[in-house]
């Protein structure tokens, strides 16, 4: 058996990763505990580390070695990559700089880009102007932009090798997500749902730039890359053509949203790349009505399983249909093996916007297990797991209390029990580890046009911490949980006084880290929960935490500089309650505990 980190295969499994002819470069770095190459670890998206080095009986010892500050004062998501050259690649929010630092040397920058942007495109961003981190392979740096282009830069020297257009920001399109490398491919997602723009995964050749094919989220099967014979939904064909279109208003689909801005993840052995789209267009759930009635609004909230090379979809599976609450699909598909009801099968799961923890079969695309994680989820009861569908509770339906109407203490809000911050996964202790957000909302839809390039919202938000059971902290907006995929239930739970809005990481050293809006990274006992080391960080972490070795010693790095959409008060100096869609009203408070900042802090054991 050869272990990989967050991933167990024979030499069998090994042989059918390589016929599948994943880019090959990735996948030696993956096999190599001692890089972190990719912004979730591996293609699995497990955020898991078999490094040891630092663990629970040390990691008291954890010390900061130095720090490293970006110059952009914006929100810092994605984390730092290390591809074993000695340097650690690092990215910031736009303007997008790009900096190899020598992890030798105290963060000596060996080079750094900058590129030359449109400052037209920052208000067009929906919740601040983040960005989710760089991808490598082969020698190459690939960025998404936020003008919507796509870069490739010479790892050795920085210079910039080719660019593709990906969008057009004046239409209100944007680009926030980390970019995935799969065969000879780099694949991309657009940023706009809160424009209406139509959301597409696109694929780009390495070594050219050119366009290999793209999916979009709405439209004719040919532009979705969908057979309807062929491709399924819970196990069956969908049968029914151009689903992408019907099941919307008459041209309501070409401003539809859908865009994929979270995470693509990738299994090797089945050849499939799986990521989630976003929210439908307007947040008005009457505007995307059918003679009145709700419409599914397909392929918006939806899983997709698709063909890397040729973008065909394999199978889907629609989350929410006709979404009346902004739960964007885009969370992080962990895809994991786990033995359900007797039989080993290929899982795929989620820790999803929506409050329920979703297990699914990644090569049918059956739905197995969907559970609550956040109690105080009431949009719906459960899910049919026949059907798929959500048991929605009428009380707090925005579709059904009517437009202009203020539908209140809904939960999650349109943040989500959990956002786009990556989730990890032990396979020691087969546990997910998430930091959620803990938050209700008030929700009213209202009446709006849609302009090019102009928001197209259409619906009012306030949001409050969730309501408290007898043993939480009073007033908490957050917590960090454990998470069992198979049996649908939390295992323990942190509580936090912010959101948690970082990504997780697991280490075979029995430690999960996790970042806190005020600043602080915390390492817990990955089977207890107990909280064994704490440091304060300059700026409020929304960043990945990721973990490398050099040379023999295992060094821990993330960035902290608080904003995303729960720090957009912050980030963007807005002081109305309605601002940050809602968020200003919840995080008011975020102001007491940390300021601005974008800096990259590298932890390390004191030397012996």
């Amino acid at each position: 058996m050869l272990r990989y980190p967050g991933l167990v295969m024979t030499a069998a499994g090994l042989m059918a990763a390589s016929l599948a002819h994943a880019n090959q470069n990735q996948l030696d770095l993956q096999q190599n505990p001692d890089f972190w190459a990719t912004q979730l670890g591996n293609y699995q998206g497990n955020r898991y580390s078999q490094l040891d080095q630092i663990n629970r009986d040390n990691v008291q010892d954890l010390r900061a070695q130095w720090q490293f500050s970006t110059g952009v004062l914006r929100g810092h998501e994605g984390g730092p990559l290390y591809v074993g050259d000695g340097r650690l690649y690092i990215h910031t929010p736009f303007p997008n700089k790009v900096f190899a630092l020598d992890l030798e040397d105290e963060g000596r920058i060996v080079w750094s880009y900058e590129p030359d942007q449109d400052s037209r495109v920052i208000p067009v961003y929906c919740c601040d102007t983040v960005n989710r981190g760089l991808a490598y392979a082969d020698g190459k740096l690939f960025l998404n932009q936020g003008d919507n282009t796509v870069i490739a830069l010479d790892a050795e020297s920085g210079e910039l090798l080719w660019e593709a257009e990906n969008g057009d920001h004046t239409e209100g399109e944007t680009m926030t997500m980390s970019p995935l490398v799969v065969h000879d491919k780099v694949i991309v997602g657009n940023s706009g749902g809160e424009f209406g723009v139509r959301g597409h995964l696109t694929a780009y050749n390495v070594e050219t730039g050119e366009m290999e094919w793209r999916g979009y989220s709405q439209g004719s099967d040919d532009e979705v890359l969908l057979d309807p014979e062929t491709t399924t939904m819970l196990g069956e064909p969908i049968g029914e053509a151009d689903l992408g279109i019907s099941t919307w208003p008459e041209g309501e689909w070409e401003r539809g949203g859908g865009a994929p801005w979270g995470w693509v993840t990738y299994d090797p052995e089945l050849d499939l790349i799986y990521y989630g789209t976003g929210n439908p267009g307007t947040w008005n759930p009457e505007q995307r009505t059918i003679d009145g009635e709700p419409a599914d609004n397909k392929w918006a909230i939806t899983v997709f399983a698709r063909d890397p090379n040729t973008g065909e979809t394999k199978w889907v599976y629609q989350k929410v249909p006709f979404d009346e609450w902004d739960y964007d699909g885009v969370n992080e598909n962990q895809l994991i093996d786990v033995e359900f009801e007797g039989e080993q099968r290929k899982g795929l799961a989620i820790i999803d916007r929506t409050g329920f923890g979703f297990l699914m079969d990644r090569e049918s695309g059956e739905l197995l297990v969907a559970e609550k994680f956040a109690p105080e989820t009431n949009w719906a009861d459960s899910y049919d797991l026949e059907t798929g569908r959500p048991n929605v509770s009428e009380e707090f339906s925005t579709f059904r209390q009517g437009v202009d109407v203020n539908t209140t203490n809904i939960c999650p809000t349109a943040m989500g029990a959990k956002n786009m911050q990556p989730s990890a996964y032990s396979p020691e202790t087969g546990l997910l580890y998430a930091g959620i957000n803990r938050i209700c909302m008030n929700y009213e839809p209202f009446e709006t046009e849609y302009v090019a390039g102009q928001p197209y919202v259409g619906a009012t938000l306030t949001m409050m911490p969730a309501p408290t059971q007898e043993g939480d902290m009073e007033g908490r907006m957050g917590s960090f949980i454990a998470w069992d995929p198979v049996a649908g239930e939390t295992v323990w739970e942190i509580d936090e006084r912010f959101a948690v809005w970082s990504g997780a990481l697991a280490t075979a050293g029995d430690l999960a880290f996790y970042g806190t809006l005020e600043g602080y990274m915390k390492a817990v006992d990955i089977e207890s929960g107990e909280e064994l080391w704490r440091f304060k960080t300059p700026s409020g972490i929304i960043g990945n935490i990721n973990t490398f070795q050099h040379e023999g010693k295992q060094y821990i790095g993330v960035l902290s500089g608080v904003g995303g959409w729960a720090g957009i008060g912050l980030a963007a100096g807005l002081e109305d309650p309605e601002e940050g869609l809602g968020a200003v009203s919840a995080f008011s408070a975020l102001k007491d505990y940390t300021e601005l900042g974008g800096i990259l802090t590298v932890f390390a054991l004191p030397d012996a």
